[in-house]
């Protein structure tokens, strides 16, 4: 079963659904009834129209909801338009969806949890992770949008900042782990750079490219991570990177700065180090001051621990790291790099076999699982 094929089809067979007059809701549902039944079908009888059959499927799903529905009279003129077989159209309503799914009535939130999950393709837990939420949570989160969004058409645009939001959390979950996520976040964003001049939506394009550009020399050839002070930088793409820092300098320029513009400038001057040795920290602690100063994120807060021990030493990064919540997600993974830049190697493997069991992916895991034993081994041969 081609997952990334069904993912694809997902925005455009929604926007599809939703012009010939489903409600959003309704029409969700009804597209996740056709995934379901794809699953099940495709791996022995593959459609040659994949998109129409979807469709087709899913708007049949609609019908039968409508139907059993107290609104059925309002719909029984639906029922004749049921889809022609063969090609369906190829209009592209993934971006117009993002806005739809950012509609005024929801909370900043509860739209960035319902786009992630109907339109990104992100499952509840995913989703939950992101917010540092429980599961169940998420999932009432998410109920509650979908009904708060039924009956919303495309004339009720949604809100820039919530799309900007969203469109960043989809590529972040890409960028741990689904290039086409990634990728596709990125198209999005450069479709959205182009219809809109905002100073934020260049600073997240920038972002993802100047992050994207290092995308090949994270992992090793067994798929391990390789942390950023060990990338072999001659694989980072170039182009990518100085695409990213003209789009950064250009926003700067017009003194709006937000928090994507931010996190921008530190990625860039990451990239501009010719080795890790030679990263300007000073200057990225300062834009994390900046970051926090925009945020007040207790994950901001953390990354700043990680450069002010870079910069000002060891037990400077632990003393910022004591202010924040142990249960942070990766506060232990950032202790024990910490306590090991300081030489403590016994509570550093602690720490660090400590954080891949909290580890949320299986390359994250493996990573962490190592440091630790790097470091036993050490201490034991002296």
């Amino acid at each position: 079963m081609n997952e990334a094929l069904l993912r694809s089809l997902t925005p455009s067979v929604l926007g599809i659904l939703v012009r010939r007059g489903a409600d959003f809701a309704a029409a969700e549902d009804a597209l996740q009834e056709a995934l379901v039944e794809a699953v099940r079908v495709w791996p022995t009888d593959m459609p040659r129209e994949p998109k129409g059959w979807l469709v087709t499927v899913a708007w049949r799903r609609f019908l039968d909801a409508a139907r059993s529905d107290t609104a059925r009279r309002r719909r029984e003129d639906l029922v004749e338009e049921e889809p022609a077989p063969g090609p369906a159209p190829g209009v592209d309503d993934t971006l117009q969806l993002y806005f739809l799914c950012a509609h005024p009535a929801l909370t900043p939130s509860s739209a960035v949890a319902l786009t992630l999950r109907a339109v990104g393709g992100l499952t509840t837990r995913q989703i939950a992770r992101a917010y540092l939420v429980p599961e169940a949570t998420m999932a009432q989160r998410i109920s509650r949008a979908k009904r708060t969004v039924s009956g919303v058409r495309f004339d009720q645009p949604g809100d820039v900042a919530t799309v900007l939001r969203v469109l960043y959390l989809v590529f972040n979950e890409g960028y741990s782990g689904d290039v086409d996520l990634a990728a596709e976040a990125i198209r999005l964003t450069r479709q959205l750079a182009a219809a809109i001049d905002h100073p934020e939506v260049a600073g997240l394009l920038a972002l993802m490219l100047l992050h994207h550009a290092r995308r090949s020399a994270r992992t090793g050839p067994d798929g391990s991570l390789v942390p950023l002070a060990e990338q072999d930088r001659g694989r980072w793409d170039t182009a990518m990177i100085a695409e990213g820092v003209a789009i950064l300098r250009a926003a700067l320029a017009r003194d709006r700065l937000g928090e994507f513009q931010a996190q921008a400038a530190i990625a860039a001057l990451h990239a501009d180090a010719p080795t890790a040795g030679e990263t300007d920290w000073v200057q990225i602690v300062e834009w994390y001051d900046e970051l926090v100063r925009l945020t007040d994120s207790p994950v901001v807060r953390l990354n700043r621990a990680v450069a002010v021990g870079e910069a000002d030493g060891p037990r400077a990064g632990l003393a910022a790291l004591a202010a924040l919540d142990d249960a942070l997600p990766r506060h232990t993974a950032v202790a024990a790099y910490l306590h090991e830049r300081d030489g403590d190697l016994e509570t550093a493997a602690r720490l660090y076999a400590e954080a891949a069991r909290k580890a949320s992916n299986l390359a994250e895991r493996d990573h962490l699982t190592r440091r630790a034993a790097r470091l036993t081994q050490l201490r034991r041969t002296g």
